[in-house]
């Protein structure tokens, strides 16, 4: 098995307009890396171009960036990921102090934080730049982080990290899914200050505004639920109890005005939804044991990956 000192990937589909000079920027600001071109499904000659222009290209016949990325991490070993989108929208120049901050000072995944220079000025598309912002915001609150940069699609890795994550997404939201990964299971992320242009005239984006933001988001509420559980359901019962006390309420004036419970129906509801919550919360203490469980097998994975990382260098 052979280990890469640095391999640089680059999902691609329908790239063809860009793919050549992303791949030479690579190779002119990483001479040691492996450039690896992951087809997928492209309709043009991004495959061929790719080829061309030095790049070992490979196919993930499977639509979507998560697939894409699954099929890499799972394929190639190295010391180091630098992960890029194939649309020349990020410089490679910061790629080499990206890299650097794996290979030195060992760190677990580096963010190239776009929204911290220039992408807000570059990007023409509004909605884009408001779904960044909330999921940002949204991000760094429920799991007290402080990450600059949630979506970006350039990044680099630790083999440790590569190797120990479950890629569960199938298309954008992959990139929040890799960030919501590295705070929960307190891996060290560092972040590269990096410039962000504008896809050039005749480039189109992949990403659709809407549909895929709404996936964005529901990744987000999944996760949550998932690696805190007793906060989703501790607020989830907060919620159901604060609705059954709302209903109770007037149904307890009448009852000491009057001596009679003329609203029964409203108060058998009102005893399920007290109860919906008592159990919500108790099932948020049973998941809540169970995802420290799964924290101390992880950490376990982490070791043995990090044993078989060693082999490999040998």
């Amino acid at each position: 098995m052979m280990l890469d000192k640095i391999a640089v990937l680059i999902p691609c589909y329908n790239e063809a307009l860009t793919i050549e000079k992303v791949v030479k920027d690579a190779k002119a600001a990483l001479p040691e890396a492996v450039i690896y071109v992951y087809d997928n499904n492209s309709t043009d000659e991004t495959a061929r171009i790719a080829t061309e222009a030095g790049a070992v290209v490979r196919k993930e016949y499977q639509q979507g960036k998560g697939n894409v990325i699954r099929r890499m991490f799972r394929e190639i070993d190295a010391s180091c990921y630098i992960l890029i989108d194939g649309d020349d929208t990020y410089p490679l120049e910061h790629a080499a102090e990206m890299a650097e901050q794996v290979l030195v000072r060992h760190a677990d995944m580096v963010v190239g934080d776009r929204l911290s220079s220039t992408y807000f000025s570059e990007n023409k598309r509004p909605f884009h730049n408001f779904g960044n912002s909330l999921v940002k915001g949204c991000i760094n609150r429920l799991f007290h982080s402080d990450i600059k940069d949630i979506m970006t699609g350039y990044r680099a890795f630790s083999y440790s990290f590569v190797k120990t994550f479950p890629v569960l997404s199938q298309g954008f939201e992959i990139e929040t899914e890799m960030t919501i990964h590295a705070v929960y299971n307190h891996m060290q992320i560092e972040n590269v200050i990096v410039d962000y242009r504008d896809r050039p005239q005749g480039s189109v984006s992949k990403l659709n505004t809407y549909s895929d933001g709404f996936k964005v988001l529901k990744m987000i509420l999944r996760l949550f639920k998932t690696y805190k559980p007793l906060a989703f359901f501790s607020l989830l019962a907060s919620c159901l109890m604060l609705l059954a006390i709302g209903f109770f309420i007037p149904v307890f004036i009448r009852f000491l005005e009057t001596h009679l419970v003329l609203q029964i129906p409203t108060l058998v509801v009102c005893g399920f939804v007290t109860l919906a919550a008592i159990q919500s919360f108790f099932a948020g203490l049973i998941l809540s044991n169970m995802s420290e469980n799964n924290r101390r097998d992880f950490e376990y994975q982490l070791h043995k990956t990090e044993d078989m990382y060693k082999k490999l260098q040998e």
